[in-house]
């Protein structure tokens, strides 16, 4: 075997390449992480229950804070509903 030592540049580049590896292993299980944390603790947007008139189907589904809207009946009506008690308070015939 060579008993040579090695050559101060070859020990710095191998060291150097130990540690980015180690910055890039580090690195990838904190981006998996943040996603894991952040695709699990998402909160319901859409009520549990939406009581549509009979026979009605909803087709689409939009939300501010004070109501939500559904469209429905092929995007021929859309019924707002209050988001405080659920009640409906207005109905909007889209003409075609």
């Amino acid at each position: 075997m060579n008993d040579a030592p090695e050559p101060a540049n070859l020990r710095f580049l191998r060291r150097l390449v130990t540690v980015l590896t180690a910055v890039m292993i580090g690195g990838l299980l904190l981006i998996v992480a943040l996603l894991v944390i952040r695709f699990s603790t998402q909160r319901q947007v859409v009520p549990d229950t939406i009581s549509l008139p009979g026979g009605i189907t909803a087709e689409a589904f939009t939300m501010t804070p004070d109501w939500y809207a559904v469209v429905t009946d092929k995007g021929r009506r859309i019924l707002i509903f209050s988001r405080a008690d659920g009640q409906m308070i207005q109905t909007i015939d889209v003409a075609n």
